[in-house]
């Protein structure tokens, strides 16, 4: 194998080819009586044997391996070694991206953080960085993407907290191993992924700053996931790297399950993520702060600025990229200007964007001034506008900045996956992303006026339209609803017409509303079909409701079975409603364990694993289990293990717990979350708890917690709870909180209240609470209202409706109604869906048509 050394080939390489040759002349086979035996091409095995040649697929060194009777793990891991390493010749230039160095982080969208006074102009310079707890976890996913294994991780954090400039940080030592980089972007984010994910060659960082852009878009989002996923997973594109980025709502969005017989759009986003969500906090912590100050002596002038403001509470990082000034730039600024601002900010809350046309802003912004506001605008207002909110603060950041849109580097190729958004006419612009957080937090609670509903027309992507149709509906501003979702249904904008069914329903006008969801099952829409199913259930039609929860079903959509067959339990009918059940979970599980029927397992395995059918090493694993062949079962399982099949290493982590080695055990349960199992680590600490070892599984999902493994955590609160270690169970719900997770907490409450322990209820709640829980005066206040506390319910509703929480102002609407006062009930109810909680409302009783946008209701307008 000296040619290979001499060609440029990694020693893994030529180690795994010395052993291939070793074997074909052990057997005593020429290469074409070797193909035959592989089931393979003979220029396959001819180019895995060539010197020179590139890394033999995943698949090709299985089957030689199997073929020559060589172990197949020590192949696989050679194989794994050679593709990672720079020499191996397995970056392709033709893949997206260019070389790590050839990228500026500004053109990555790290935040500039400016010059400090007195600095010779120059260019933009970054301070020095902090390592802190999350640096730890991305280190970990370069050093294993260094070693050949595909890894992604999500950075979840508020804005300007440090996300972009971690990732940027993580990535330079694969710089000098010639990593390539790729930012997808042009035309539009997801349109570019949707693209060319499938072109993305090993070795190359997928940089997916902002992931809400890719995986919330309501065309292509699934299919992003679906695509990453299966890059992340694939042997023969390993090693990538996938870098993302998303704010905590877009996250808590996202991962939340959907409610039974409700669509479920993020499935395979939230599918994606599992596992693979590292929090990042808000503030540096004392160590942090005290590293920031070595670096500030040091001479960071930078640093040391920022310090000055910020050694108090250790928004280092907000301080840096201009956040606080923003805010008194906003606060500070003329009517027109504050104007401008605030329509940004709801068109940003309502997911238009990022990217605002000028006209759009200028037409929206007028209702957002008073009248004398108003009478006193000159003809240069809008301007002038502008001009002051791309003045810089600290020369950071500007609160509203020009954008220039880029030209498409390609020709398109046919029709486009996603929407695409017709030429912009005019200037376009950019809210700053820490007002875009500033706006949701503090303007959650307001609806807003006319002009900005009117403005729509300036928006050119027909997919805002559905935004807004959404967020009008939300605060029950039905005739805007209606308007905005006719013109999307019009431009053919998917899943339109399904939401002028639900505004029809809404106005009680039910013979429209099902026209229209016919309509939209005639057109594919698989929530629609779900939809009519419960709605001829309704009218004892039970055989075309099956009929049409059958063609939701056949479409992807369970929704429909799962709900015909709530509704038939309720009803009585049991056997029924089990039998609709049953074949809705047939259908979600897929194949199952049919091989239990082959009449021989083992050779029918090998034949799909040779044909290429890796999936069946899982079960291939399972079924030598059940035979009591423990050992092969491992080799397999590792082998399904090696392709990421996550199940497989959950399994090979149990074996090897129960096997006595806790460390590799660990290792793979941690591997498996990362690989969408996020209840792995729960698993191994449960059974470590279960046999008596606390320490041990504290110790687990502990360091689990910072990889959204939190429920770990929970799983042990509550065992501890129930356990009657209360002061343990705190303790752990305490550390889940800290990561942004607090189901730990509720989990508490409810086995507290199970137990009849009120006074424990109101410690955890108040824990909960200290702890930053967003949600918690609200569920607080509802236990509250069941333990017949009324007065305690409706302190803490009103605390919560402070912060604008839109069910916390319903209910309190509801307790004045019942209390008799009227005014004070209407008035609150007016401010529930104002802030988008008209869902929970009996809103069709009080405004039969609607509101306006300034909250009068709206007359008869169908």
């Amino acid at each position: 194998m000296q040619s290979d050394m001499q060609n440029g080939s990694s020693p893994a390489l030529t180690e795994l080819r010395k052993r291939l040759s070793d074997g074909l002349a052990r057997i005593r086979l020429n290469k074409t009586d070797l193909a035959k035996r592989a089931g393979l091409g003979r220029t396959t095995v001819q180019e895995a044997f060539r010197s020179g040649g590139p890394v033999p697929s995943a698949e090709t060194v299985a089957a030689l391996a199997r073929a020559l009777k060589l172990p197949p793990e020590e192949l696989m891991e050679l194989r794994r070694l050679a593709a990672a390493e720079p020499s191996s010749g397995a970056v392709d230039a033709s893949g997206p991206g260019r070389p790590i160095d050839e990228w500026d982080p500004h053109s990555l969208e790290v935040h500039p953080v400016g010059r400090i006074d007195g600095v010779a102009p120059g260019p933009w310079l970054l301070p020095g960085y902090v390592s802190r707890e999350h640096d730890r976890f991305l280190q970990a996913a370069v050093e294993d993407a260094a070693k050949g294994r595909s890894r992604m991780v999500v950075l979840v954090g508020t804005s300007s907290t440090g996300k972009t400039r971690a990732c940027w940080e993580a990535v330079q030592s694969l710089a000098s191993a010639g990593w390539r980089l790729w930012h997808p972007f042009d035309p539009t984010r997801a349109e570019a992924a949707i693209e060319d994910l499938h072109r993305v060659r090993p070795r190359t960082v997928v940089w997916l700053n902002e992931a809400q852009h890719y995986l919330g878009d309501p065309q292509a989002g699934e299919r992003i996931a679906a695509a990453a996923h299966t890059l992340l997973i694939q042997p023969e594109r390993a090693p990538i790297l996938v870098l993302a980025t998303l704010w905590p709502e877009y996250a808590d969005q996202y991962t939340a399950l959907a409610a039974p017989g409700q669509p479920d759009p993020h499935s395979r986003v939230r599918e994606l993520l599992a596992g693979r969500m590292v929090s990042i906090p808000d503030s540096f912590d004392a160590h942090a702060l005290a590293a920031a100050t070595v670096l500030a002596e040091n001479g960071d002038r930078q640093l040391a600025d920022a310090l000055t403001r910020t050694g108090d509470h250790g928004r280092v990082t907000q301080d840096l990229a201009g956040g606080p000034a923003l805010v008194h730039r906003y606060q500070h600024s003329t009517p027109a200007a504050r104007a401008v601002l605030e329509a940004a900010m709801d068109a940003r809350r309502f997911g238009i964007g990022p990217v605002l046309p000028q006209t759009f802003l200028t037409d929206a912004a007028i209702d957002y001034l008073t009248d004398t506001e108003l009478d006193r605008l000159t003809p240069d207002w809008s301007e002038a506008a502008f001009a002051e909110l791309a003045r810089m603060v600290h020369g950071r950041q500007a609160p509203l900045r020009r954008t220039a849109l880029r030209r498409q580097g390609r020709p398109p190729k046919g029709p486009s996956p996603v929407t695409t958004p017709h030429p912009t006419a005019g200037p376009t612009f950019r809210l700053a992303d820490y007002l875009e957080q500033h706006g949701r937090t503090n303007r959650r609670s307001l609806c807003p006026p006319a002009s900005f509903w009117h403005a729509h027309t300036h928006l050119t992507h027909p997919g805002d339209l559905i935004r807004l149709t959404k967020a009008a509906s939300e605060r029950y501003r039905l005739q805007w609803a209606y308007h905005l979702c006719r013109q999307a249904a019009d431009a053919d904008v998917e899943g339109a017409l399904g939401h002028l069914a639900v505004i029809r329903h809404k106005v009680g006008d039910r013979e429209g509303s099902e026209l229209l969801y016919r309509q939209a099952a005639d057109a594919g829409d698989s929530h629609a079909m779900a939809v009519l199913a419960v709605m001829r259930e309704g009218d004892g039609d039970r055989e075309k409701a099956e009929a049409f929860a059958r063609r939701a079903a056949d479409a992807g959509n369970l929704d429909g079975l799962y709900s015909l067959a709530g509704i038939r339990e309720r009803n009585g009918d049991k056997e029924s409603a089990f039998t609709l059940a049953e074949e809705a979970e047939g259908i979600r599980e897929g194949v199952g364990a049919e091989w239990v029927l082959i009449k021989d397992p083992e050779a029918e395995f090998r034949q799909a694993v040779d044909a290429g059918d890796l999936s069946e090493l899982f079960h291939w694993a399972a079924w030598r289990e059940t035979t009591g062949d423990t050992e092969g079962a491992e080799t397999l399982y590792r082998q399904a293990a090696a392709t990421g099949h996550a199940e497989a290493m959950l399994r090979l982590a149990e074996m090897r717990e129960k096997a006595g080695d806790r460390m590799d055990a660990e290792a793979l349960a941690l591997k498996a979350v990362s690989a969408g199992k996020g209840y792995a680590v729960l698993r191994l600490a449960v059974n470590r708890e279960k046999a008596g070892d606390r320490e041990g599984a504290e110790a687990v999902a502990r360091r689990a917690a910072h990889i959204d493994a939190t429920q770990a955590l929970r799983g042990l609160a509550e065992m501890r709870e129930k356990a009657g270690d209360r002061e343990s169970a705190e303790a752990l719900a305490r550390q889940a909180a800290h990561t942004g997770k607090f189901y730990a907490f509720h989990s508490l409450a409810h086995i507290r209240h199970e137990a009849g322990d009120p006074e424990g209820v109101e410690s955890i709640y108040q824990q909960a609470a200290d702890a930053g829980d967003p949600d918690v005066l609200f569920d607080w206040g509802l236990w509250r209202e069941k333990a017949e506390d009324v007065e305690g319910a409706e302190t803490l509703y009103q605390q919560a409706a402070g912060t604008g929480h839109g069910r916390a102002l319903a209910r309190l609407a509801e307790m004045r109604e019942r209390a008799g006062d009227v005014e004070a009930a209407e008035a609150l109810a007016l401010q529930a869906a104002n802030a988008g909680a008209a869902d929970v409302l009996r809103a069709s009783k009080r405004w039969p048509y609607g509101l306006d946008p300034d909250g009068t209701p709206t007359p008869p307008w169908l």
